[in-house]
């Protein structure tokens, strides 16, 4: 294992938080320096701070168009100049902008040498206010300074002022340097690899070199010079597949790879005009900011239309001349009625069978998430995931799932008639958490239905990755191990909490589609097919095969997400991702079926249209946007942690509270260590078999004296108007995503600092005995925790085969509609009679709310631990149970009736057999 000491750390998390730091640094000198005395020791001071905070920004802005390394150059010129007053104000409007994102979404001014400002903020302020879109499109060639401006001037020339969109050019000079301009710059939409560039960057320093690993773990610097290029190109496509690459080169068309054909966008050739590049670029754009459902939506809501079908909202005809809802209309506004409509023509579609612009945005929506097939859905994951369920599994089929998943996956499996079996994900008791199912359980759980004949039967591994408190799975990891046992199981990930990832590097290779593909291509070349003859040619006798069979292994990946709670999307808006080289043969008409069972056939126009403009902005902004979402958890994790009043009463917990060390290989305990500073992540995201999704920042109070649920309601609801959704009995959950704002995270930690000091006064003013009971209510919530109880047992009346994992939740579940069937139990009675050694097994689901999985599931027996446990909750909603009946269970006669028809049903089975 690694040495956690030689983890790569740094002073900033993010090369933006460093930026944005020099130029804060940059500023304040610069004010420091235009009121100090000419020629005084304090002048002197100043200017050698602002030489070195110039020199340390030209190595990032280098890599940005604005406000980019001219600008450095201009502002040295103005320092030596000893115009210092001028120095100030330019750097302070710099600074001003960068921190307030007007440079992400506007261009800045053509750079003129000869200009003695460096900015017109008139100009500025126009393009802003004329609506169009700013990029940056990154130019690799390896140009002298001379043949740069050419290029910039000839580019800038070609730019119609009535295009809706605009951009400036940024040029690098080096395979390398392309690469970290690609991590930095978040505003690059193209690239134009022209000719052959050199690998290797000369501008590499230890300033930026923890922010670049990813490019440091590349080795190209072997590779032929005309290799490059391309070579470049498919790294894009790996990095941030959402850019437009094209390509430059004198090779003869006959002599160009296919592979480098497929790479690119546009193959240019040196004599063509610049001009047909840039009306591709510029095309390239307009095609990824279509939204064509949204615009079908927006051009339908201006036509002059006569009503005749159902809904009288449309138009707002029955709100607007209301006398008495009119205010709900005022409220919404206009469009809003406008585009309501039950009508699927006149340029709309129907989303149960779209043939128009919701078939094109859908298909859009495949590109966007690197799936084969995506399907919008109105009614949440929750409808999602039965979807998938109803679509793939049958009666009697085996699905190995997560206990601890979200509820809808248990009643898919009662739709289904599919019988689970439960794995269990390690607890995290101090916590009153669950983390993940650790992979050596799945495979022993396959290998027992593999020696009981029962591997044949089972059909899907549904987990839930990133969970509610943010552990994530090693996807890639967990579908190799498993596809070496059973080489055509349906992963169904549930990604609910995770839609955003598939948009930064780092995160999307732990996503259902992103793995899918790797390992398509992986057990389609040559190179695996060896790899897998070596593997098996080397087993010793009784071993078994830990490498999927290339001949036999089949990918078949779905993906459910919940657009809504992590990217643009009116509520309830998702997707179903799909990734199943078996689809059009063994799944399609099936899934289309379960997708008309449960898609309404009035789904709400306004949130498909949302999910159309939310694919626009992820593949123009998600990589930035979610970079940003990270960054600011990252920094409210280090504000907490070195806060003394702050972590006097609250821990932010991370990597080693939630992952044991053995599924921790690179050795990472924490991201931010207030001794060494930000540790990199990279490669735990990688290897490690789980890790921490760093936007879900978990708060343990416990030392508060407070319980979560009180906590939450009580001081950051009801005193704050802080909104969180999850805690536990000594932990609150906050999560940041691409809707976050600098401002929340200051007021967030106000808030807690304010609470903090409060706490210091009371514990201040206690006498002895209230003294006693607040040690006694810390001493409960960090000390005295409740074991979680795991998933205990179907009773033997449920099992689908007697001694073999797979319990019948359908069964037990329609057999608890009869009232007659079931009685009530007081939770005390319960532990009394589990202490006398009777058996009590739950008739119904019983679900805390949140997180909304269930601790009891029909057909389960109730355990010792699950009783300790629901005595102990402080949730106030608990789906299944109401504390004034008790819990609800089945009746011994029902059970024994029950017992004995399913015996014969098995002994009828085994004399079919």
């Amino acid at each position: 294992m690694p040495d956690p000491k030689k983890l790569i750390s740094a002073p900033y998390y993010s090369i933006g938080q460093l930026r944005l730091d020099k130029w804060n640094e940059l500023k304040n000198e610069s004010e420091e320096l235009s009121s100090s005395k000419v020629g005084s020791t304090n002048e002197a001071k100043h200017k050698d701070k602002i030489r070195l905070l110039l020199k340390d920004l030209k190595v990032v802005e280098q890599y940005f168009a604005i406000p980019g390394k001219l600008i450095i150059e201009k502002l040295k010129k103005c320092l030596e100049s000893g115009d210092h007053a001028v120095l100030s104000h330019h750097i302070n409007n710099t600074s001003r902008q960068l921190i307030n994102d007007v440079y992400s979404g506007h261009p800045y001014l053509p750079n003129d040498e000869d200009s003695d400002q460096l900015e017109s903020e008139f100009a500025l302020s126009a393009i802003q206010n004329s609506g169009k879109n700013y990029f940056e499109v990154l130019f690799l060639e390896n140009l002298n300074s001379v043949d740069e401006t050419t290029l910039l001037e000839r580019l800038r020339e070609l730019h119609d002022p009535n295009d809706q969109f605009t951009y400036n050019v940024v040029v690098q000079h080096s395979f390398q340097d392309a690469l970290i301009a690609l991590f930095f710059n978040p505003n690059i939409q193209a690239v134009v690899i022209r000719y052959a560039p050199p690998y290797r960057s000369e501008n590499i320093n230890p300033l930026i070199k923890p922010y670049i690993q990813n490019v440091l773990n590349i080795d190209h610097q072997d590779m032929p010079e005309a290799q490059l290029g391309p070579k470049l190109g498919q790294l894009i496509k790996h990095f941030r597949p959402e850019i437009d690459t094209y390509y430059v080169t004198d090779t003869a068309l006959g002599d160009l790879k296919d592979s480098t054909i497929e790479t690119f966008r546009r193959i240019y050739y040196r004599k063509e005009d610049l001009q047909e590049l840039h009306l591709a670029i510029i095309r390239g754009i307009n095609e990824r900011y279509h939204t064509p459902f949204f615009s079908a939506l927006k051009n339908y809501s201006q036509k002059p239309t006569g009503i005749f079908h159902a809904m009288p909202i449309s138009r707002g005809n029955s709100v607007f001349k209301s006398k008495w809802i009119k205010d709900f209309g005022d409220f919404y506004g206009r469009n809003m009625f406008l585009a309501e409509s039950s009508s699927t023509t006149g340029g709309l579609d129907s989303l149960l069978q779209p043939t128009g612009p919701l078939k094109q945005a859908q298909e859009m929506a495949a590109v966007a998430y690197g799936s084969q097939r995506t399907f919008f859905v109105t009614n949440g994951t929750s409808t999602a995931n039965k979807i998938v369920l109803q679509a793939l599994v049958e009666p009697g089929d085996l699905v190995l799932i997560d206990r601890d998943c979200h509820k809808s996956h248990h009643y898919g499996l009662v739709l289904s008639g599919a019988y689970p079996v439960y794995l269990d994900s390690y607890p995290i008791e101090q916590y009153s958490i669950y983390g993940a199912v650790p992979l050596e359980q799945i495979t022993k759980k396959l290998l027992v239905l593999k020696k009981a004949g029962r591997l044949d039967k089972v059909k899907m591994l549904l987990l839930t990755n990133c969970t509610f408190d943010g552990m994530v799975y090693n996807v890639q990891q967990v579908m190799e191990a498993v596809l070496a046992i059973k080489p055509n199981m349906i992963f169904l990930w549930d990604e609910a909490w995770f839609a955003f990832a598939g948009f930064t590097y780092t995160y999307k290779q732990r996503t259902g589609m992103f793995s899918a593909n790797k390992l398509h291509s992986k057990y389609q070349s040559d190179a695996y097919r060896k790899e897998y003859q070596t593997h098996i040619k080397n087993l010793k006798e009784g071993e078994v095969a830990t490498l999927p069979d290339p001949d036999k292994v089949r990918i078949r990946v779905y993906a459910t997400q919940s657009t809504h709670k992590t990217l643009s999307s009116f509520r309830q808006g998702s997707m179903i991702h799909i990734w199943d080289e078996e689809f059009r043969r063994k799944a399609e008409n099936t899934f289309l079926e379960a997708y008309m069972t449960h898609t309404s056939t009035s789904p709400n126009y306004q949130m498909l249209a949302s999910l159309d403009v939310g694919r626009r902005q992820t593949q123009f902004e998600g990589y930035e946007m979610v970079e940003r979402s990270i960054e600011l958890a990252m920094v409210l994790r280090a504000k907490v942690v070195s806060n003394p009043l702050l972590s006097k009463y609250f821990d932010v917990l991370t990597v080693k509270d939630f992952i044991p060390l053995q599924y921790r290989d690179s050795g990472l305990k924490a991201y931010y260590d207030t001794t060494v500073g930000w540790n990199r992540m990279e490669e735990a995201w990688e290897k490690d078999e789980f890790m921490l999704d760093p936007t879900k920042i978990t708060l343990f109070i416990g030392r508060t004296g407070i319980d979560g649920d009180t906590f939450k309601n009580k001081y950051l609801m009801d005193k704050y108007n802080i909104q969180i959704n999850k805690t536990s009995r000594n932990t609150v959950l906050f999560m940041t995503n691409i809707g976050t704002t600098r401002g929340s995270v200051a007021y967030l930690t106000k808030v807690l600092l304010k609470i903090a000091s409060d706490l210091d006064s009371y514990f201040a003013s206690l006498n002895r005995r209230e003294r006693e009971i607040s040690d006694a209510l810390i001493q409960s919530l960090t000390k005295d925790v409740p074991p979680l109880p795991d998933f205990s047992r179907f009773h033997s009346s449920f099992l689908a085969v007697p001694g073999v994992p797979g319990g019948n939740l359908r069964a037990a579940y329609f057999l608890a509609y009869s009232e007659e069937n079931c009685e009530y139990i007081s939770m005390l009675d319960c532990k009394k009679a589990i202490e006398e050694g009777k058996e009590l097994v739950a008739s119904s689901f019983v679900i805390p709310y949140p997180p909304g999985f269930p601790v009891l599931v029909p057909g389960q027996v109730v355990s010792a631990e699950i009783i300790r446990f629901m005595l102990v909750l402080d949730v106030s909603e608990i789906h299944g149970y109401r504390a004034d009946l008790g819990l609800r269970i089945f009746k011994d006669s029902v059970l024994n009736r029950q017992k004995t028809a399913t015996a014969m049903g098995a002994m009828g089975a085994l004399k079919k057999k």
